[in-house]
């Protein structure tokens, strides 16, 4: 079948030759990391841990070039992944997993609620600062935290939207309204980013200064200022370890937001009382930073919705489970692609020829269980056949769209 070259990554752990007889061994993981480094050559074993032999460290082996050095330590990071999938697939418990996520998505929904009634609060204080500095940078801080509020609406309906889900008009749930949800929080963003540069360069061009700031003005600018900025610190040092690509916006956002207070507010104070161009030259780099920053994370979030395909060191997890799985003589193709926050997986067995159907199905609904049973994975799909050497069964090409009108 096609992408065989999937497994073929696979050779340095997996052995090579891909012939059944290294297959029905069925390997445990000790068994697997004791083959594995019993094949290291001597420079290489001098950096094992003698208690731990899965565990290397590179800088205690000598005579290693640096790619040498990438390249074990990401084979020890497989084999470190393989001993995690095991035990992934081995839990029985689903009720204590679905606690534990209701417990997370609880953490998440109160990170985005703190998130969207700190933006309400700042955004009152920095139109009152927005008004008593007529500082354009300090308006563009101000519009910032307007379109925060708008962006939080959006990525709150989102949430809202994947967890009210109806099976007969989505089949497959709202997992892709994620990406989608902040692809239109990013354009927003960088939409901002537009309409500040036009701004400033235009005030440049003008050569039109604002009034200088008395002492008051400069007091009230700075206590409302460096409370949002640390606002937004804390916000950022909150939500920028969650899980939950949503949150993790929102932790962006924050930051972008302590770099537009303590930019726009240096440039300001500059601008009162030194030179006025510094305050519109404040904001174009404020606009030029908003523009590329959300204009990346629209790429990112685009990308996974077209269908990428998984790093190898995915892959090679994913093999590692389809190897062990009892009666399958042969892989012929795992795949793994983006539709989404998580991947769709596919893999092609080859099970022994005389199987009755009932075990043959039992075999393939228990693989697809355990593979979706990795928190990566939203759907597995298996095919199961009794040879590998006929042709692929999809010709990705046979439905691209027509160029005739």
């Amino acid at each position: 079948m096609e992408d065989k070259s999937d497994s073929g990554v696979k050779a340095s752990l997996l052995g090579s030759g891909g012939r059944s007889r290294r297959l029905s061994r069925r390997n445990s993981y000790n068994t697997l990391v004791y083959d594995f480094v019993s094949r290291l050559p001597p420079k290489v074993r001098a950096g094992l841990d003698p208690e731990s032999p899965e565990v290397i460290d590179c800088s205690r082996a000598s005579g290693l070039s640096e790619g040498e050095k990438d390249y074990y330590e990401k084979q020890f990071a497989t084999l470190k992944s393989f001993e995690e999938v095991d035990t992934v697939v081995a839990a029985e418990s689903i009720d204590a997993e679905n606690e534990e996520n209701l417990a997370e998505q609880a953490q998440h929904e109160r990170a985005m609620k703190i998130s969207n009634y700190a933006n309400i609060i700042l955004l009152a204080l920095k139109i009152y600062a927005t008004v008593k500095s007529g500082s354009i940078a300090i308006a563009a801080s101000t519009l910032d935290s307007l379109l925060d509020l708008m962006a939080g609406g959006i990525l709150w309906f989102t949430h809202l939207a994947m967890k009210n889900v109806n099976i007969y008009h989505y089949p497959i749930g709202k997992l892709r309204v994620q990406p989608v949800g902040i692809i239109i929080f990013a354009a927003v963003m960088a939409t901002l980013g537009f309409q500040v540069l036009i701004q400033a360069v235009e005030q440049l061009i003008t050569a039109d200064p604002t009034e200088s700031l008395t002492s008051d003005q400069l007091a009230w600018l700075y206590g409302i200022m460096l409370f949002a900025t640390v606002v937004k610190l804390a916000l950022w040092l909150y939500c920028r370890t969650s899980g939950n690509k949503i949150v993790r916006a929102y932790a962006e956002d924050h930051y972008f937001d302590v770099v537009t207070n303590v930019v726009g507010l240096v440039a300001a104070v500059l601008a009162d009382k030194y030179y006025w161009w510094i305050d519109p030259t404040g904001a174009i780099i404020l606009a030029l930073y908003t523009i590329i920053n959300w204009s990346k994370t629209v790429m990112e979030n685009a990308v996974s919705l077209v269908g990428q395909s998984a790093p190898p060191e995915f892959l090679q997890m994913l093999t590692y489970v389809v190897i062990r799985h009892p009666q399958v003589k042969r892989v012929d193709t795992v795949r793994a692609y983006t539709f989404g926050v998580l991947y769709f997986v596919e893999v092609d067995i080859e099970l022994p020829e005389e199987l009755p159907l009932k075990e043959a199905h039992a075999i393939g609904e228990s693989l697809q269980i355990n593979l979706e049973k990795i928190p990566e994975v939203e759907r597995a799909f298996v095919h199961l056949d009794f040879e590998c050497d006929h042709k692929p069964e999809h010709n990705i090409l046979v439905k691209l769209p027509s160029s005739q009108p």
